[in-house]
C-alpha cells in the first residue's frame, strides 16, 4: 500500500489541481483531501456522499443556568475571558460561555462551587467517504473556528486507508494543506512518498526550503515540481538546483496555462481537458511512477 502525499510551502501553487488530475491517471486510487481546514479537491471530483460522520474532539464548557448561583469565579478565573455576562449586574448576572472563546481547557469546571458546569466534547465538523468518477474519496470539513485539524487529518487518512484496504486498492492519494504546520505533519507522517509543489518566486523558494527540511525530519522520499515555471525561467533552475542539493529531485515542469481555470469552472480535471498544461501533468506523473 503506498501512500502518496502532494503538499506546499504556501497555498495556491496549484497541488489541489495536480491532485485532482492525478486521481484521473492512477489506477484505482483511494483520494484522501487532507487539508480540512480548507477543503475544495471536491469542486472539481465532485463526490457523492455516501457516509457521513461527526468529528468531535476537545471539550467545550456550557453553564447550566438552573444551577448556576452566579457567583462569578468562572468568568475571573477564565484567561480567555470566554464567560460572558448577559445581564446588569445590578439586576443579577446571568453568566454565559462564548463557544468560539472557549478553548476547552476546564479551568471553570474545576473551580465552580456548585457544579453548574458541564463539559462535552465540541463537536467540530465531519468526515465523508464518497464515491467519485476517479474513485472513493474521503474528505472533510471542519467547522468555523474550530481546531484540532491535524487530528481531523489523521481521521481522514485512518479512514482512507480502510476503504483501501477493504477495495483491495494499492494507492491513496493524499492532497494535504499548505504550510508546515500541525496539519501537514499529520499528513505526511509515514506517507510512501511526497511532492511538493512550488513556483519560481522568491517566496516560493523560500517555502520549498521549509518543506524539504520537514521531509528530511520525516525520511520521505520527496519530489519536487514547479508550476507556472515558465514566468520566470531563471527561478525555476535555481529551485530545481536547490530541490535536488537538499536531497531531492525533480519531477517536471508545469507551464503557466489559462486553460486551467477554465477547466475548474467546468468541474473538470485538467488532465480532462485540451489544456496544453495537459501533457505537462502527464509526464510529471510518469516521472512518479507509482
Amino acid at each position: 500500500m503506498k501512500e502518496f502525499v502532494v503538499i506546499s510551502g504556501k497555498g495556491g501553487t496549484g497541488k489541489t489541481s495536480l491532485t485532482a488530475s492525478f486521481a484521473c491517471l492512477a489506477d484505482r486510487p483511494v483520494i484522501a483531501d487532507c487539508d480540512v481546514d480548507a477543503a475544495d479537491l471536491h469542486l472539481v471530483l465532485q463526490p457523492h456522499v455516501k457516509e457521513r460522520h461527526e468529528f468531535q474532539s476537545g471539550h467545550e464548557a456550557v453553564i447550566r443556568q438552573e444551577v448556576c448561583i452566579g457567583c462569578g469565579i468562572c468568568a475571573e478565573d477564565c484567561r480567555f475571558e470566554a464567560v460572558k455576562t448577559t445581564r446588569p449586574p445590578e439586576q443579577g448576572p446571568v453568566f454565559t460561555i462564548d463557544s468560539f472563546s472557549c478553548e476547552g481547557c476546564g479551568v471553570c469546571v474545576r473551580f465552580c462551587p456548585v457544579q453548574a458546569i458541564d463539559f462535552p466534547e465540541r463537536l467540530c465538523g465531519e468526515w465523508m467517504v464518497s464515491k467519485t468518477r476517479c474513485g472513493p474519496m474521503v474528505h472533510a470539513r471542519l467547522g468555523v473556528a474550530a481546531e484540532n485539524s491535524g487530528k481531523l487529518v489523521s481521521t481522514v487518512r485512518r479512514e482512507a486507508l480502510r476503504v483501501a484496504q477493504s477495495g483491495e486498492h494499492h494507492l491513496i492519494l493524499i492532497d494535504g494543506p499548505p504550510g508546515i504546520g500541525c496539519p501537514v505533519i499529520a499528513s505526511v507522517t509515514g506517507a510512501s512518498q511526497m511532492l511538493i509543489v512550488t513556483e519560481p518566486t522568491l517566496t516560493g523558494e523560500h517555502d520549498l526550503e521549509r518543506v524539504l527540511s520537514l521531509a528530511r525530519h520525516f525520511g520521505i522520499p520527496s519530489a519536487v515540481c514547479v508550476n507556472k515555471w515558465d514566468v520566470n525561467p531563471d527561478m525555476a533552475e535555481r529551485i530545481e538546483k536547490r530541490a535536488i542539493r537538499s536531497g531531492s529531485r525533480v519531477a517536471g515542469r508545469i507551464r503557466y496555462d489559462p486553460s486551467v481555470t477554465l477547466a475548474q469552472i467546468r468541474g473538470r480535471t485538467v488532465v480532462e481537458t485540451d489544456a496544453p498544461s495537459a501533457q505537462d501533468i502527464r509526464n510529471v506523473w510518469d516521472s512518479l511512477k507509482l
